[in-house]
């Protein structure tokens, strides 16, 4: 065990042995394993949509000669949900209650309560914002990133058929306080004025998962399908918006025109699309024929976009990266993944929540982030195929809200005391910022820095979660533990979700059981310590 008062106090463990901590954390062993199906047969057809998104990756592993990870532990899983729908690991109030649910299709059922729970309206409404309006707070007077972020967590809350959310957030009018999808368009506002262009580019990247911003100034290098014409005529279905006393309307008669050539001379461009002008709706303002374009039935890049960002936000990296520079559609008759779970999106209503069951039930999902490869070449395959789990840094806000959750037996949300809350969100915020906020690009693969690493050792945040006091979780287990044993297990429930190995059993039980009184606490303040710095705690495996 390392110490944090490292300078003061012997080390009484090699670091070798906690950075070791991930290795060990191959739970399959420790955990209830999840055999057989994991969803209902009988669940509307969810059953079957996951058993045809197993079937085609494992026709892949298979193609390739791979022998996939093992499936790890139902508490494992646990965690895995908690990070991805909550941004935070699961309290030891939620893991007693999970393990004494003993009823069949557990996950299934697990599952469905995280999302009905306020706290993944909240959570998965700021990291689909990052991807519509980004992160910039922009210009105060006209623009409310809160109001905005607030108001899809409603929608999220509501479940709301997801292409009816986007053609809101297109086509709104009215006042960015009063109608707060409208800062969808005040958020690209510039010197007062509407940016088309950046709408244009935004739309693209957000609703359909394609990158076409370079085709502003010429035809797109790598993809024959976006022209600089095709780009000016998306710019131009925003060409009629206009920020009034009354917030954004749409002006019929405003031609929509752009200065070019040499010497400059303006131009007027009519507003069209890159394909299928078909799906335009013959009526409505140009941005609700726009938001009813990218929302066609038949546009499959638009099911395949948001297919994409939730497999990236449940695994912590997407199907296919960059999330928002997907390719152009395949052969229909020939689907992929992210046609599969888009078919099956479609289907269902545009149900995001459905979208999120059926990826946390895939067999990918529960596959260990441990294998025997040996290696680089089959590592990367294996990675490639998702024939293992990918291991990715938690992202600075799940950081900060599995340090805040562990510091605490109880779960911390809504229903939590407004002093625990108000704490939470100083913390988060400050943590955050001194963390480096990744921004929209948070699903983009990041190296972790050495300041990063040393906030978590040495920050005030790091010795105030691990302080034992009567507040925190260490000094809750302190006291009310009944033998060295126990608080041992419970410290690596509330830290882990896990149970310690063996030889990390025998190890710290030896420490605690040398000494007593405030001895004793240091000691227990030291495996916080030591897990909270472990790659097991710091990273989604």
């Amino acid at each position: 065990m390392i110490s944090r008062n490292a300078i003061s106090r012997t080390a009484i463990l090699p670091l070798a042995v906690i950075v070791g901590v991930a290795s060990v954390i191959s739970f399959a062993a420790r955990n209830r394993l999840t055999t057989g199906p994991v969803v209902a047969a009988h669940d509307d057809g969810l059953a079957d949509v996951v058993e045809t998104i197993d079937q085609h990756l494992e026709a892949h592993w298979t193609a390739d000669e791979l022998t996939p990870a093992k499936s790890v532990g139902d508490l494992h899983i646990l965690r895995r949900l908690s990070l991805a729908l909550h941004g935070t690991i699961p309290s030891l109030e939620e893991i007693r209650r999970f393990e004494a649910d003993t009823a069949p299709h557990r996950m299934q059922r697990w599952t469905t309560e995280m999302l009905a729970d306020t706290r993944f309206a909240d959570y998965f409404a700021e990291r689909l914002a990052r991807g519509f309006v980004g992160v910039e707070g922009g210009q105060f007077v006209v623009y409310r990133r809160g109001h905005f972020v607030n108001w899809l967590a409603g929608e999220l809350a509501e479940n709301k058929p997801y292409d009816e959310i986007v053609r809101t957030i297109i086509a709104s009018k009215g006042r960015w306080t009063d109608t707060p999808a409208t800062n969808f368009v005040t958020a690209a506002i510039a010197s007062g004025d509407i940016d088309e262009n950046k709408l244009a580019g935004r739309t693209v990247r957000a609703f359909l998962g394609q990158r076409i911003d370079c085709a502003q100034c010429h035809d797109h290098p790598f993809v024959d399908a976006w022209k600089q014409s095709h780009f000016e005529g998306l710019a131009a279905q925003f060409g009629q918006a206009e920020l009034t006393a009354f917030g954004v309307e749409d002006r019929s008669h405003r031609k929509y025109e752009i200065e070019d050539g040499e010497p400059p001379e303006k131009r007027t461009v009519k507003p069209g699309v890159p394909f299928h002008p078909e799906w335009l709706p013959k009526k409505g303002t140009r941005r609700e024929r726009l938001a009813g374009w990218v929302t066609h039935p038949q546009n499959r890049r638009f099911e395949r976009a948001i297919a994409n960002r939730v497999w990236g936000l449940m695994f912590g990296r997407p199907f296919n990266a960059p999330v928002d520079d997907l390719p152009d559609p395949g052969d229909p008759t020939k689907p992929d993944v992210l046609d599969l779970l888009g078919a099956d999106f479609r289907a269902h209503g545009c149900d995001l929540r459905r979208l999120i069951r059926v990826i946390a039930a895939t067999r990918a999902f529960r596959l260990d982030s441990v294998h025997s490869a040996a290696d680089d070449a089959t590592w990367e395959q294996l990675e490639k195929t998702w024939a293992v789990f990918p291991m990715t840094r938690l992202r600075p806000e799940q950081v900060i809200g599995s340090m805040l959750q562990a510091a605490s037996l109880r779960t911390i949300d809504r229903n939590s005391h407004l002093i625990v809350r108000l704490i939470r969100l100083l913390r988060e915020n400050q943590f955050v910022k001194e963390y480096g906020d990744l921004g929209e690009s948070e699903l983009d693969e990041q190296a972790g820095t050495i300041p990063q690493a040393l906030l978590r050792m040495n920050g005030k945040l790091s010795r105030d979660t691990t302080a034992v006091n009567i507040l925190n979780a260490s000094g809750r287990i302190s006291a009310f533990a009944q033998s060295d044993e126990q608080t041992l297990e419970t410290i690596f429930l509330v830290c882990l979700t896990t149970r310690p190995s063996a030889t990390l059993r025998s190890h710290f039980l030896r420490e605690l059981k040398k000494v007593q009184g405030e001895p004793h606490r240091r000691v227990i303040e030291d495996v916080f310590w030591d897990l909270f710095n472990s790659e097991g705690f710091s990273w989604n495996h």
